[in-house]
């Protein structure tokens, strides 16, 4: 099914960029069920091979932990005693595309220890590793720091603590929905909050290590609790807590 679904899609994907206003796939979550065709589950620990999913999250991603509800996805992070338990979902091998404009429209989650996040990495990460492959970070927030909204590149001439990256403050960015977009090409990458731009990353030097971002990438989207970048302290008083997604829209 791989196989058919990469071979159907990358063609529409070549044939829209004559369009720049072209939707080539849109997710509005109005199933009863995840469309597993479009997406996988991630699941557990990242045990052995990368346990604590590489940052020392504490949370173990379920199935459970995401519903679809009256055209949203919803990922629920919860504590049952000492465990958390989250979700995390991604297009490997189902939805990738290279350049173009991806927009997804969320209502984040609240409280010390969360760290919601929308993001894409290189389709070729089984061959290179990160941060080889390229991470584009389209939307990440923390618990404790809010009202901001992080907006980062990771490649290999700067990783992990990246200096490509843009904090933008919002004052009411924690209060219903809002649009996380990003719009792609050969010579940069653009960000934008609620269609107003906060970041243009576009390195003068263009080669493996400052650019690895000429190649399809897929989405990830996941709630993880703690870790190097959320946490590492939790208030185990907010569980349960939501984050969710009402669209991704995609377009050349």
């Amino acid at each position: 099914m791989k196989k058919l679904l990469t071979y159907i899609i990358l063609p529409l994907l070549l044939f829209s960029c004559q369009d720049s206003n072209s939707i080539i796939w849109e997710e509005n979550f109005e199933d009863t069920n995840l469309n597993e065709s479009y997406w996988n589950y991630q699941l557990g620990d990242g045990c052995p091979d990368l346990c604590g999913w590489g940052n020392n999250e504490r949370q173990i991603y379920t199935k459970e932990n995401v519903k679809l509800d009256n055209g949203n996805l919803i990922i629920t992070a919860t504590k049952n005693g000492d465990v958390y338990k989250s979700s995390r979902i991604t297009t490997k091998d189902k939805i990738e595309f290279q350049y173009g404009t991806i927009e997804v429209r969320a209502k984040l989650p609240t409280g010390y220890g969360l760290w919601p996040a929308i993001w894409m990495l290189g389709s070729d990460i089984e061959e290179k590793g990160w941060p080889d492959c390229g991470e584009i970070d389209i939307m990440e927030y923390v618990g404790k720091e809010p009202r901001t909204i992080y907006n980062s590149l990771h490649t290999r001439q700067s990783f992990g603590n990246t200096i490509n990256s843009k904090k933008t403050l919002i004052g009411t960015i924690e209060e219903g929905f809002h649009s996380y977009r990003s719009t792609w090409t050969k010579d940069k990458i653009d960000f934008y909050i609620d269609n107003k731009l906060v970041y243009t990353f576009s390195p003068e030097t263009k080669n493996d290590k400052t650019w690895p971002f000429d190649k399809p990438f897929y989405i990830i989207i996941n709630l993880a609790i703690g870790g190097n970048f959320g946490g590492p302290e939790v208030d185990d008083t907010i569980f349960p807590k939501q984050f969710e997604i009402d669209y991704i829209k995609i377009w050349k």
